[in-house]
C-alpha cells in the first residue's frame, strides 16, 4: 500500500525526493500520512480536492480487496 501511494505522489508532484509517507498502525486500520514540499501541496489536493480524493479512492478501493481498512491523510506543511 505504501508503494503505491509513493508511486502516485511522487508521480504529480515536481520535487518527488521530498515526498515523505509514514505508516502507522493502530486498532484495526492502518494509517498513512503523506508529507510533501509546501510548494507541491496545491498539486497534491488538486482543484476542490479532486486529485488528493482520487489518491484516496484508489488506495482504498486496493486495502477493501486485501480485506484492510486504511486512512490517507495529507499533511499540512508547517511554515
Amino acid at each position: 500500500m505504501k508503494q503505491l501511494l509513493e508511486f502516485l505522489v511522487k508521480s504529480i508532484v515536481e520535487k518527488p525526493k521530498k515526498v515523505e509517507i509514514n505508516e502507522n498502525k493502530q486498532e484495526g486500520f492502518t494509517e498513512y500520512s503523506i508529507k510533501v514540499d509546501p510548494e507541491d501541496i496545491k498539486i497534491v489536493i488538486g482543484k476542490n480536492g479532486q486529485t488528493i480524493r482520487a489518491i484516496r479512492t484508489l488506495a482504498k478501493t486496493k486495502a477493501i480487496k486485501q480485506g484492510k481498512r486504511i486512512n490517507v491523510k495529507l499533511e499540512e506543511p508547517k511554515e
